[in-house]
């Protein structure tokens, strides 16, 4: 009698164990799948992110050809400017010349 019982409490706790363990293995596959879905979402963030890096960089070179250029034709028209200012003061200076 006391074998039987030492049985059943064998099985009882085999059973018991194997619950332990079955959802303990279920935690860990659920574990497992937030991390794995976790390090997917990083992933695609860090796709997202260095697609508008890139596009920022784009960006940039556009802006900076652009003033480039801009700063090409302000010298140009300073040189213009500084050219016809040259022509007035000669013909004001002319002018003033010839009145006297």
């Amino acid at each position: 009698m006391i074998k039987e019982e030492d049985k059943q409490k064998d099985n009882q706790s085999w059973r018991l164990n194997r619950s332990v363990s079955l959802s303990f293995l279920v935690q860990l596959v659920f574990l497992a799948s937030l991390i794995i879905g976790s390090w997917v979402n990083l992933q695609r963030q860090l796709d997202l992110l260095q697609r508008d890096v890139e596009y920022l960089c784009d960006c940039q070179n556009l802006i900076k050809n652009k003033l480039d250029s801009l700063t090409e034709r302000t010298i140009g028209h300073e040189y213009r400017l500084r050219a016809v200012e040259e022509q007035v003061s000669k013909l004001y200076n002319s002018e003033l010349e010839g009145g006297k």
